[in-house]
């Protein structure tokens, strides 16, 4: 639920990216030469003051939507910060009513008071109603930007001189950062960076055990009624960069990416916190050097990729890693079938041939010739077998591979065999099973049975000589001998 939540807002922030020029989203720089070496060099010497105030100001919103997106994501309350975003559309408007004209103050003023009250909203519905979180969430969204797109229709028919680029709220307008902007930027920071540090414990506590917080006397609805403001707070800061419609996409996608690489709550809100940061600057210079990119989408579209990055790149879980590695273990698994039949070929003729012909493994394997010559080019290719062709037999029949095991092919094939006829001995003696209904799960475990494991197995069962077939298991001798001599068992 949690990665499909995640791919829908990926796909959201293409459709974005795409119609940008439709949206008008602003971008920083002027334009005016679009070298991109040129544009690269201009933004990493910071002589611009507007460059310096967007950098600045991309640090600091990647920096606060990172901390506090991290209880956003661990409290699965990304939809509330989706609701926050929209409700303070009606606020941005009816600042701009007040005030007559398109002054930073009074739209900011106006949407932290949108906010607040629909952080009021959702608080009085969840205490007075019975509907559940995430419908009251639906009801507040679609009320209060309804409302705004209704005040921003009604500002247009009115007249007014100044409402010229008033719905780049929706989108961002970093054109317009000001001062104002960045010391807003600021406090949103220090209040977050201080409401975490002095309420870790309660946060942790309530987020991930409400009724043992209860029963301490921690205050939940109190905390959670300050990380609402908090998150309302940090809305209404970012609005110039990314708009009403993407900033919620920044309190979601930076934490989700942390959540992919941290375990304990610290390094969470640290690796959530830098991943925003490195979004926000490596989006200011992509929108900077590049030609019509606009800055908060390219924002945001940056940290959704560095989520797919981790998502495949990631050590050990990540989708392309494990891809990776399945495809290798498929590949040893094919070995070591292919050594345990050629084993099996050269036990039916009691060890007196070493000659293993390419039509024995095919029926022994069950597979085409074309399958069974890409088998013995990857033993090979492992110095784990040698061949040749053989003459055209009196029969005509076509010339035949043939296949003749290494001392480490040899080695590799006993203990195949070894795990195989060990494991089916240890479920007949010590599980009940019946011997002919060993085999199957025997030829799944043979291929993950480490060494120590079968030494146990080996000691448990008094060092056994045959499987419950009567078929020789290889000994430690006859893995380590290294030559095609019958094995020392019999």
């Amino acid at each position: 639920m949690f990665i499909r939540k995640v791919k829908n807002w990926v796909i959201i922030f293409g459709i974005l990216l795409i119609s940008s020029p439709l949206i008008e989203a602003k971008k920083i720089g002027t334009g005016e030469d679009f070298n991109w070496l040129t544009q690269a060099e201009r933004f990493l010497e910071m002589k611009d003051p507007s460059i310096q105030r967007v950098t600045l100001g991309a640090l600091l919103m990647g920096l606060s939507c990172g901390l506090i997106g991290s209880f956003v994501v661990t409290r699965r309350l990304s939809l509330f910060g989706d609701t926050l975003s929209h409700a303070v559309l009606p606020g941005i408007a009816v600042g701009f009513i007040w005030a007559g004209e398109k002054d930073n103050l009074a739209l900011m003023i106006g949407a932290g008071i949108a906010g607040f009250t629909g952080v009021c909203c959702l608080g009085m519905l969840r205490k007075f109603t019975k509907i559940h979180e995430d419908s009251s969430l639906g009801v507040i969204l679609s009320a209060f930007y309804a409302l705004g797109i209704c005040l921003l229709t009604r500002i247009q028919k009115m007249g007014y001189s100044d409402q010229s680029g008033l719905d780049s709220f929706m989108f961002g307008q970093v054109s317009a950062l000001s001062l104002n902007d960045l010391a807003g930027l600021s406090i949103a920071l220090v209040l977050i960076g201080l409401f975490i540090f002095l309420n870790f414990r309660q946060l942790l506590v309530t987020g991930f055990d409400p009724e043992f917080s209860k029963s301490i006397g921690i205050p939940n609805d109190l905390v959670q009624f300050g990380l609402w403001v908090l998150i309302a707070f940090c809305v209404i800061s970012s609005l110039q960069l990314v708009g009403v419609i993407l900033v919620s996409a920044m309190l979601v996608i930076p934490a989700a990416t942390a959540s992919l690489l941290a375990k304990r709550m610290n390094f969470y809100l640290a690796f959530s916190s830098l991943l925003g940061a490195v979004a926000g600057i490596g989006g200011t210079f992509i929108s900077y050097t590049g030609k019509n990119l606009p800055t908060g989408p390219i924002i945001v579209l940056f940290s959704a990729i560095l989520f797919l990055l981790f998502l495949l790149l990631r050590p050990e879980k990540g989708v392309f890693v494990r891809w990776l590695k399945g495809r290798s273990e498929s590949s040893r698994i094919r070995i070591e079938n292919t050594l345990k039949a050629a084993f099996q070929i050269l036990e039916q003729d009691d060890f007196q041939e070493t000659a293993i012909k390419s039509l024995d493994l095919m029926k022994k394997r069950g597979l085409s010739r074309g399958e069974v010559e890409t088998e013995i080019e990857n033993l090979t290719r492992s110095g784990l077998a040698s061949k040749n062709l053989s003459s055209i037999s009196e029969t005509k029949l076509p010339a035949q591979t043939i296949l003749t095991l290494t001392p480490k092919g040899w080695e590799y094939a006993c203990k195949i065999v070894r795990n195989h006829r060990l494991w089916e001995l240890y479920l007949t003696n010590e599980a009940q099973y019946e011997p002919d209904h060993v085999h199957e799960d025997a030829e799944k475990i043979e291929h993950v049975l480490g060494e120590q494991t079968v030494r146990q197995i080996e000691r448990l069962l008094k060092n056994p000589k045959t499987d419950p077939h009567g078929k020789l298991i290889p000994s430690i001798d006859d893995i380590h001998r290294g030559n095609l001599a019958r094995p020392s068992s019999t």
